[in-house]
């Protein structure tokens, strides 16, 4: 091994999160109403297997050969069935990486050339879209609960490899998960957390 040549490999490389086995993306819709800016949400349709019914933006898995901002393009084509040029991106927010061993890309766009009410959902997945105001957020702040993580073992684990055995004092965690009530609807999990994290961006910038 050359050292030299692996300090050059290693200078262009970009580091990548361990064990991650699935990358999605998602994009947080913004559009104008009344002259006041609306963050806009789906309602999973009912049908679905993954989290039918539940409150998302539009996203999806990245494809092969496809950068993340592409894939949030794409799929919110799709689910909205609009037209890219009606999506102007206007940057990449954090990103999630899951405890379920999989990330999350999150791209805020605005939503142009197009009224809410013109919006109509692509059936097989959304069954409808709403809209919620900007200034909701900046009011009122999402519920926050904690769920507790831990190490469940199984009978083909090799506990006789490592130090205390079945004893070992695996580490656990806790999972923080956010709910906002607009209404009816019920914003929650990944969802309300990149909205959260999307409102946290505006205040430190001021742009309110």
């Amino acid at each position: 091994m050359e050292i030299d040549e692996l300090k050059r490999s290693l200078k262009y490389r970009i580091p990548q999160p361990i064990d991650i086995k699935n990358k999605y993306s998602v994009l947080i819709p913004l559009i104008k109403i009344n002259e006041k800016w609306h963050i806009i949400y789906e309602l999973r349709a009912s049908t679905l297997i993954a989290q039918p019914g539940e409150i998302s933006f539009p996203g999806g898995k990245v494809e092969e050969n496809e950068t993340y901002e592409q894939a949030a393009i794409r799929e919110t084509v799709e689910e909205l069935n609009i037209e890219e040029k009606n999506i102007n991106v206007l940057g990449e927010l954090d990103y999630l990486i899951s405890y379920a061993n999989f990330t999350i890309h999150c791209f805020l766009g605005e939503l142009k050339d197009i009224k809410l009410e013109d919006i109509k959902p692509n059936e097989a997945e959304v069954d409808h879209v709403f809209a919620v105001p900007l200034d909701y957020f900046l009011i009122h702040e999402p519920m926050i609960f904690e769920l507790a993580l831990k190490t469940e073992g199984n009978e083909s684990f090799p506990y006789e490899l490592i130090p205390k055995g079945k004893d070992y004092n695996f580490r656990q965690g806790k999972h923080i998960v956010l709910f906002y009530q607009y209404g009816d609807y019920i914003i929650w999990g990944f969802t309300a957390r990149m909205t959260k994290q999307f409102i946290e961006i505006i205040r430190e910038i001021g742009a309110i």
